[in-house]
C-alpha cells in the first residue's frame, strides 16, 4: 500500500467487503451483491488495485505451514531510521515493520521456525544490523485476533 488516502464511495467499499471475505469471489456474484454488472465490477477492481488502495493475496496461518513462533521486536536505533527499517524489511521472517513515536523506534512483526530460529533473527540478524542500539522481544503466546477489514466496517 503506498500511504496515500484514497476517497472511495459506498459501492467500492462493498466490494473490497465482498472480497475480504473471499478473496476469490467471482466478479458476477460480487455485482449481484452490490448492484453493478461483472464489467464494472472488474474495473473497479482493478481501478482498486492500481490506486494502491487494496491488494488481493492468500493469507496464511504461520502455524500450518511450520512457523510455530511469532514475535513482536521493538527496536531502538541510533541514527537515521531509513537504513535501518529497509534492511528490517529486507528480512524473509520479517512481516511487519512501523516507524513508531513511544518506546520504541522501530515494531518489527517476525515469525519463526521455532525458538532456535528467534533467537538466531534477534542475535545474529536484527541486533547485528548497523545502527540497532537495543531491542525488546515480545514472544505470542496465543492470537486471539487478527483482521484484515480495515476501512469498510
Amino acid at each position: 500500500m503506498n500511504g496515500a488516502s484514497a476517497s472511495i464511495d459506498a459501492v467500492s467499499k462493498a466490494i473490497i467487503e465482498q472480497l475480504q471475505e473471499d478473496g476469490r469471489r467471482p466478479y458476477a456474484a460480487i455485482g449481484k451483491a452490490v448492484g453493478l454488472s461483472e464489467a464494472a465490477v472488474r474495473q473497479r477492481v482493478q481501478k482498486l488495485l492500481d490506486q494502491g488502495v487494496m491488494q488481493i493475496v492468500a493469507v496464511t496461518d504461520p502455524l500450518t505451514v511450520g512457523f510455530r513462533r511469532q514475535a513482536m521486536v521493538g527496536v531502538n536505533v541510533e541514527g537515521d531510521l531509513d537504513p535501518v527499517a529497509d534492511a528490517l524489511a529486507a528480512l524473509d521472517e520479517v512481516e511487519y515493520v512501523v516507524l513508531t513515536a513511544g518506546s520504541f523506534d522501530l515494531l518489527v512483526e517476525i515469525v519463526c521456525e521455532d525458538d532456535d530460529h528467534l533467537l538466531e533473527m534477534i542475535n545474529k540478524r536484527i541486533r547485528a544490523l548497523p545502527g540497532v542500539r537495543t531491542t525488546e522481544t515480545f514472544v505470542y503466546l496465543k492470537l486471539r485476533k487478527q483482521t484484515y477489514t480495515w476501512g469498510t466496517r
